[in-house]
Order: C-alpha cells, then structure tokens, then sequence
C-alpha cells in the first residue's frame, strides 16, 4: 500500500503529476510538520518537563525536536514523487539525501543528548566521554557525506569508498591531530590521567588551574588568574604535567618552607637560657629529659664541664628546632598521619635554613595558605625567645643606624 492510496480521494488525478498535486502534496506535508511537532513539543514535552528526573530535561535544550519533525515532510514529498512533475529519477535522489541528511542530523542530536546527560553524571568526572563522541559524530559526518554523494549521484557507495582509498594518505594527513588525540584520550582515560575539576599544572603552556573541559582536539584549564589555556589533548600525554588532584584526595597538603637563621646568633645554651625554656609548656618536658641525660653522659665520661667546648650541651637552635617540633605535633591543622619533620639544611650565605616539612588538613588553597600563615608567624615571633635572630640582607634603614653611631 502507498501513500497514493490514502490521498487519492483529495486529488484530481494522482495518477497524472500536475502542479495541483504539488500543491496538495504540499499543503499535507506542512500538516504532517506541525502536527509532529505539536506532538513532540506539546505533549512530549510537557511529560519530560514534569517528570522528577532532571537528566532528561536535556533532551528539550538540543535540537533534537525540530530535526525529527523535518523529517515528516520530506518522507512525503519522497512517497509522493509520482504525483510531482519534473524529473522524478533526480527528484528521488535528491529528496533520498535529504533524508539521509535529516537522519544523520537527528542521530548527531541525539549524540549531543549523551554528552549533556553524562556530563551531569559524577562518572563524567573519571571517566570522560566527549572526546569519544566527538570522534563518533565525525564518523557519522564522513559516512553520511558518503550516503549523500552516492545517493545524489546515484552511485553505489562502495565505489566513493574505493576513491577515497588512494586519499587515504591526504586524510591521514588532514586527520593527523584528530588521530593523535583520540588515542591521547583513550591514554588519559585509561591511566585516569585527569578529569574535569582537577587542578593541573603545565608549565610547558604556562597553565595552571582547574580543568574545566576535556575534548577530542583540546583541553580547557581555567587559571587562576581566570584566563582560558587551551591545549592539545595528545601534547598533554607527550610532554609533563602535574596533577593535585591526589593530593587533594589523599587529605593533606604539603608545607615545604623555610626560615633562614643568623649563623652569629646560634650558641650554647646558658643555665638561664635552660631555665627560661623549662617555663614553655612545650618544652618542660623536654629540657628536664634532656638536662638530666647530658649530666648523665657528662658525669659517666668524666668531662671537665669547666668549658663549654667539653662534653654535650643543649644549644638554642637545637632547642628551637625541637620547640617547633613539639609545636607541629600539637596544631590541630597538621595532619599527624604524614610526614611531619623539622630540618637544616646547608648553610648558605642566607645563613641557616630551617626547614619546615608537614602536611596540612586542609587542603583549600584559602585555608592551607591561612594555616601555613598562622604557623611561620608564631615561628618568626618566638625565634628571638631563643636568643636567634632571622637573617636578612641590609636594608636602608641598617645602613642610617650605622651612619648615626
């Protein structure tokens, strides 16, 4: 049964194209359109914008609609061609890759549909997909342009696939970045390398910041000065990069700094230095122990305590190191789980450094940079208690009190 069956009481003469059927043809394909689309946008619609599920709401934002209602009129015209005059053979043909256009238009919304809906799916943040389906769409490009030139011309379309076989050198060149990035994307999602929302660091490029976008030709880092870097997804697997998103998961972030310390301040300890330091709560403990186990190896050894050269003796950047020891294990925003130590390094002509190597909690960058803030300014304000002094190079006002005396 044909179309031709359906229509023939409305028209004159269906079995004769004339220019009366055309308008008849005409005027039922745009009511086909409009009634599809009330369909699709009335009713369909309004069961997709009332259901609980907020994932198929996607589906109304692409074009998906409009497509699939296009594609009504033109089955009509394409069953109707013998009502039409003119060339019926070229008619087909061209209304024929007009629909397989139309059909390969709504699978590429449809494609579209998957990215929006996974990209609100928390998988999306391991595992992206867009560089995948962006590959597919352009299979779907270069097949349904094959199907639309075979169709149109009305040739076979293995016989355009034979041609483009000796281009397959120039499309190996055209799609060389196409290719180099769809086996980076599968690299980068085999090894999780990154995701969207990770922290990644590129020197190379200059990026640093969060990733917001990963596609088949790209990848979107957003700095944090709020610029946009875009870099090639296969570069990303061929050069280095850093990504914090471990750190972020592994709950600490690491403190590595150091305060540099006057080499002419650092001195055996006094007994009213020792005294002084048994009143820190800190290190009560510490100087008692240690006060009672150098006498101890003194009085064993025989050492003539005379001079302070003799022996074992505490000194005030020994103590310092161990107050901020005590210090570290006693701040609740370290992590006591992680390496935690304080250590010299070697002296330079900065003067000593004393370094600080601990984990915060928190690892915000507002909160880490408040916490690591908070620990070197009580550092810095207890380091005269120890009779030390940070060093810094001369400044103008050094060089007026010198000029004054």
């Amino acid at each position: 049964m044909q179309l031709t069956d359906f229509i023939t009481p409305i028209l004159p003469r269906p079995d004769v194209p004339s220019w009366s059927n055309l308008l008849w043809v005409t005027l039922l394909a745009v009511l086909i359109y409009f009634l599809v689309r009330m369909i699709l946008f009335r009713i369909v619609g309004k069961i997709i914008r009332k259901s609980q599920n907020q994932l198929d709401d996607v589906i109304l934002e692409t074009r998906i609609f409009n497509r699939t209602a296009a594609l009504a009129p033109a089955l009509i015209f394409y069953l109707s061609i013998p009502l039409i005059p003119g060339p019926g053979s070229f008619l087909r043909r061209l209304l024929g890759a007009l629909i397989i256009l139309i059909i390969f238009l709504i699978l590429s919304s449809l494609l579209t549909v998957l990215e929006k809906i996974y990209s609100k799916l928390k998988l999306s943040r391991r595992v992206p997909m867009k560089s995948y389906l962006q590959t597919l769409r352009i299979i779907l490009v270069i097949i349904g342009l094959i199907l639309v030139i075979s169709t149109v011309l009305g040739r076979s379309p293995l016989l355009l696939l034979s041609g483009i076989g000796a281009l397959t050198a120039v499309l190996m060149l055209i799609f060389r970045d196409t290719i180099l990035s769809f086996v980076a994307s599968i690299q980068i999602a085999g090894n999780d390398l990154l995701s969207v929302g990770d922290w990644l660091a590129v020197p190379e490029f200059g990026a640093d910041g969060d990733v917001i976008d990963i596609a088949l030709h790209h990848v979107k880092i957003q700095n944090w000065d709020k610029t946009i870097s875009t870099i090639p997804t296969h570069a990303l697997v061929s050069s280095s990069f850093k990504n914090w998103r471990f750190m972020t998961e592994s709950g600490g972030r690491r403190i590595k700094r150091s305060v540099f310390i006057d080499l002419t301040s650092v001195k055996f300890c006094t007994a009213e230095m020792l005294e002084r330091f048994e009143r820190f709560q800190l290190l009560t403990d510490y100087t008692r122990r240690k006060i009672a186990e150098l006498e101890a190896y003194n009085k064993t050894h025989n050492v003539d305590t005379s001079s302070t050269v003799n022996g074992r003796r505490l000194t005030n950047i020994g103590t310092f190191r161990s107050y901020v020891t005590f210090y570290l294990q006693n701040h609740p925003d370290i992590h006591k789980n992680m390496t935690m130590m304080v250590r010299q390094l070697a002296p330079s002509d900065r003067g000593l450094p004393l370094e600080i190597y601990a984990f915060a909690k928190d690892t915000r960058w507002v909160q880490y940079e408040a916490i690591q803030a908070d620990i070197f300014d009580h550092i810095l304000a207890v380091i005269p208690e120890f009779e030390l002094r940070i060093f810094q190079n001369p400044t103008g006002l050094d060089f007026q009190q010198l000029q004054r005396k």
